[in-house]
């Protein structure tokens, strides 16, 4: 007779396997981290034995859930900012507190309360995405709970990287320590197409494709970034990101939201899966995926919460009744993804869509013993009909709640027995989490006042790149540095030619940057003006790094469409006071050896300053604004105009200076 270290019975085991296997009752058997055995209980009682053996009174015994996709730290910014617009929201809110307060520390106590909260829905295994994540790891492998854990990297600068290039250090570093752990499966985690570049994207697929770990993305949340990249290359976003590389990896595709029927069969042919969050898809208005039509085509489709901040829970059990809803609602048809299918969506299916189905996602001997008691003897899944063996899928699914979730294993061990949580102390974590709340507060009251939340709040701003590398020159003769754009190694790849009034405001808080008013004129060959155009940008401090040649700005840029007029600004920013410049520019766009370049001849009107040929270039890497500062100086000289009279500061710095003099 074999020996396990314990064995359930007196249950009603569903398996989840390929042929939905349901014993009842049933018993299932665990030795070490591992199912040893599952099926009819006088059967295996036959011929396994065990010290330790558990009646389980009836209740159901299963595969614990799997939550495909969220962002397990943002229980710390639970809601902090509720229906707004996704920029406001996302910029106004969610980036500067992270920038702010996201430490391991913060990390850590944020995934230790998820932990606890996913216990208790009945996780035992997420798929996550943020910052520190070493730290995130350190938590949830104490915790016990299995996860994919994915590093973030994105092209703005972040609370654990400056730069991108320490994003993907930082990723690598972390693969390279967790890949071998029973519980944490490491990867990387390039956040989306309109926060990386191309760079950012091929370097993580190869990154994953090196150590054979999964590379987690979002893809076409919302409408507006599919008509976006569509505007600028063309095609949505799947067909972009497969020309990238990003489908040679192992890929986890948070939400797809506005994806077409061909670009499904692309994520399909490539094994890729798909994590579909309802819930946080209607809290932010991002739209319905048509997840009907995913699984008519053998897409690989989980089911995950999202992050606390934008859904606002982690309680998984909620979140597989509202996909079958929403499906159903979608649709017009009341059978679209029934009970069972939304189950295994969120066990054996979740499992394969996060690569994981060789671990868990069933009950089948050899799998990890992650699993789950529920109970369905309480008034609101009361009666049970036992006429139809499968109408247990439709208890779980449309009656049950996560309460009814009793005791929790993960890999053989117990994380709540009874109710109870083993590995966590939830009040000790409710308080100190309170005590952030506090902090966050007092932060927010102060910012909301800032030059930056009240650009925000107008609507559209963007952050621009991080790294701006320039220097400028005073010239006598524009023209002879125009011909010089005649030169062999200078490729011209395109001409403007502006007439610029720039209004800049200045602030009593020096932090707060300063903003700069700008009306563009655009004209044609015949010197006549084509078109306006109103943009507000916001300055930040600048931190000046010194290079061989030249001087890069690493700072906070940040622009949005200006709307109103001039005098609308003035009063709604009230700055401390304002410095008006005109110009004339003639831009041209180029590139020497082969790196691009901005070629500003400039002549400054107002104040009367002169001529200036200006050479810039901004960028999100530092490895690449180190490059281009070494080329500017050569450049410049190869344009017939001395470096030794090259000034580095911005034309408002120039004018302040010629002010005071």
């Amino acid at each position: 007779m074999k020996q396990a270290d314990l064995i359930f019975h007196n249950a009603l085991i569903l398996t989840m396997d390929e042929a939905f296997h349901i014993y009842n009752p049933g018993a299932l058997a665990v030795k070490g981290d591992q199912i040893l055995a599952v099926g009819e209980e006088d059967e295996l009682l036959k011929n396994i034995q065990a010290d330790n053996v558990m009646d389980c009174e009836g209740k159901i015994l299963m595969p614990g859930l799997i939550n495909a996709h969220t962002h397990v730290p943002m229980t710390l910014l639970r809601g902090l900012a509720d229906d707004l617009r996704l920029d406001v929201w996302l910029m106004g809110y969610m980036m500067p507190v992270e920038r702010e307060f996201v430490t391991p520390e913060f990390v850590k106590l944020g995934t230790k309360l998820a932990c606890a909260e996913s216990i208790r829905s009945g996780v035992t295994t997420f798929v996550d995405m943020y910052y520190f994540e070493a730290a995130i790891a350190e938590a949830t492998a104490e915790a016990g709970l299995r996860a994919v854990l994915s590093q973030s990297v994105l092209k703005f600068p972040s609370p654990d990287a400056t730069y991108y290039e320490e994003s993907l250090t930082a990723a690598e570093d972390f693969i390279k320590n967790w890949i071998d752990h029973p519980l944490i499966v490491p990867s990387v985690g390039p956040h989306a197409v309109y926060t990386c570049t191309d760079e950012i994207l091929k370097a993580c697929s190869e990154l994953a494709q090196k150590y054979d770990v999964p590379l987690h993305i979002h893809i076409s949340e919302t409408a507006g970034e599919v008509e976006n990249l569509r505007e600028e290359y063309g095609m949505p976003v799947v067909p972009f990101l497969k020309k990238r590389g990003i489908f040679d990896a192992k890929v986890i595709a948070a939400h797809c939201v506005h994806i077409d029927e061909g670009e499904m069969r692309t994520i399909q042919k490539a094994g890729a899966g798909i994590a579909h969050n309802p819930s946080s898809n209607l809290k932010l208005a991002s739209g319905f995926a048509n997840v009907t039509r995913m699984l008519e085509l053998d897409v690989k489709v989980g089911i995950g919460t999202d992050g606390p901040a934008s859904n606002n829970d982690l309680d998984m059990i909620e979140e597989i009744r509202l996909a079958s809803m929403v499906a159903k609602c979608v649709s017009g048809d009341p059978t679209a993804l029934p009970a069972r299918q939304t189950l295994a969506m969120a066990t054996s299916e979740g499992a394969k869509a996060i690569h994981l189905d060789h671990i868990t996602g069933s009950l089948v001997p050899g799998k990890r013993a992650d699993l789950i008691i529920l109970g369905i003897d309480k008034l609101h899944n009361s009666p049970n009909f036992q006429r139809d063996p499968e109408g247990i899928y439709s208890q779980i699914i449309y009656a049950a709640k996560s309460t009814d979730i009793s005791d929790v294993m993960v890999n053989g061990q117990w994380l709540m027995r009874e109710h109870a949580l083993l590995t966590l102390d939830e009040d000790e974590l409710i308080k100190e989490a309170q005590k952030y709340a506090r902090k966050i507060d007092t932060f927010l009251i102060k910012r909301e006042q800032s030059v930056l939340s009240k650009l925000i709040a107008i609507g559209g701003a963007m952050e621009e790149e991080s790294f701006e590398v320039q220097a400028k020159v005073l010239i006598k003769d524009p023209d002879e540095v125009i011909e010089a754009l005649d030169k062999e190694q200078i490729e011209v790849v395109y001409t403007r030619h502006y007439h610029e009034y720039d209004t800049y405001f200045f602030f009593d808080d020096p932090d707060q940057g300063r903003l700069r008013y700008r009306e563009d004129e655009f004209i044609n060959k015949k010197g006549e003006v084509t078109n306006v155009r109103g943009r507000l940008t916001l300055i930040g401090v600048s931190r000046k790094q010194a290079f061989d040649h030249d001087v890069m700005l690493s700072r906070s840029r940040y622009f949005a469409p200006a709307t109103h007029s001039l005098r609308f600004y003035k009063e709604y920013f009230n700055p401390d006071r304002e410095i008006d410049i005109e110009k004339d520019r003639r831009r041209f766009k180029i590139q020497y050896k082969g790196v691009d370049f901005y070629i500003n001849i400039d002549t400054l009107i107002e104040p009367d300053l002169g001529h200036f040929l200006e050479v810039k270039s901004r960028t999100w890497s530092r490895e690449d604004a180190e490059l281009k500062s070494r080329m500017i100086a050569e450049l410049i000289e190869y344009l017939g105009v001395s470096y030794d009279r090259a000034e580095t500061q911005d034309y408002i710095e120039i004018v302040e200076d010629y002010l005071r003099d």
